[in-house]
């Protein structure tokens, strides 16, 4: 009973984690993405300043992800990195590429326009990259006892790159939703006009997923459309469908902060879609989170450090969004 309450902690905490990432460094992620399409390089100078306080700490989330699924979870990674080692180098790569093209813009005349290339392409491989693991992970590795009996190309299927380019889309309107609530003027109202369109692109690819996924396993076939499954959990698709509405209605009444509340919404229900797939599944198709847990007295030991970790780092994170909560208005700063 102890050993399932602490690995259900661990579950908690680094599922936590990834959403706190998606979340965080997703709008940021969408910014870039959306950076070469801006009205001028006044509004692309607008876009970068809207995240500079911020953008490098969102990634701390994705590193405590990580190290929480290497230390609860030792199996789980030992499976998923191989499986997963192209994506995730070109995810890495693409991180620290954009971190470099952030820091540079800023120094660079001449070579600006460069680094302002770097910058969407590390964010638009990065944020593919993500929905290829994603998209991998979903439909399921293959495993011989404890170890990844694949190939290293595994990961390159027709739907793990259709997640990938959905979650360029996602990403894109996140970021587009966050300028809306930071900007003013024009670029506030290109952001506007953007973000109707990627409604419409991502609710089109999130229905392709949600109808795409359960021909991959039939056990989520079964969970989702079995009776009465079907009733239990069609407040998912119905929440989703509020949302969008929501949000499409925001954006028409030129709301501000709304839309990407509603955006958050929109990702948070395609979370606690895919964790309703594949709970207790933590590697699809059979590895259960039991399973892959390491020893209760490993899990015990973490968790004392996790205990101060986390609360820090939400009270930091929400300082830091508390601290440049205003418009941005140019490149000098906020009011």
């Amino acid at each position: 009973m102890e050993g399932s309450l602490l690995t259900l902690a661990w579950v908690a905490i680094v599922g936590f984690a990834v959403f706190m990432y998606v979340l965080m460094d997703g709008f940021d992620l969408g910014i870039g993405i959306l950076y070469p399409f801006a009205p001028s390089e006044e509004a692309r100078d607008v876009m970068m300043n809207s995240v500079a306080p911020v953008w490098d700490f969102n990634e701390t989330w994705l590193i405590l992800g990580g190290a929480g699924l290497f230390a609860a979870f030792p199996i789980a990674y030992a499976v998923v990195l191989p499986a997963m080692y192209l994506p995730l180098l070109l995810m890495l790569i693409a991180l620290i590429f954009r971190g470099v093209a952030f820091e540079f813009r800023f120094k660079a005349r001449s070579s600006r326009h460069l680094w302002n290339k770097a910058f969407f392409l590390g964010s638009l491989l990065a944020t593919f990259a993500q929905g290829v693991v994603l998209g991998s992970f979903i439909q399921g590795i293959e495993v011989e006892g404890r170890n990844f009996a694949g190939s290293m190309l595994d990961w390159a299927t027709p739907f793990s790159l259709f997640c990938g380019l959905a979650l360029i889309a996602g990403y894109a309107l996140l970021g587009s939703t966050w300028l809306i609530w930071r900007t003013i003027g024009i670029l506030q109202d290109w952001c506007f006009r953007v973000a109707r369109r990627l409604l419409i692109v991502v609710l089109v690819m999130v229905a392709a997923v949600s109808l795409w996924t359960p021909f991959l396993e039939p056990s989520i076939a079964a969970r989702w459309f079995s009776v009465p499954n079907i009733l239990l959990l069609s407040p998912v698709p119905l929440m989703v469908g509020f949302l969008a509405f929501g949000l499409w209605r925001a954006l028409d009444e030129g709301r501000e902060v709304l839309p990407f509340v509603f955006a958050m919404g929109l990702f948070a229900l395609s979370y606690l879609g895919l964790a309703i797939s594949l709970w207790p599944v933590l590697i699809p198709p059979g590895i259960t989170v039991w399973q892959a847990a390491a020893p209760p007295e490993t899990q015990v030991f973490l968790l004392i450090g996790m205990a101060f970790l986390v609360p820090t780092i939400l009270v930091y994170t929400a300082y830091s969004y508390w601290v440049f909560r205003g418009k941005v208005t140019g490149a000098i700063g906020y009011h």
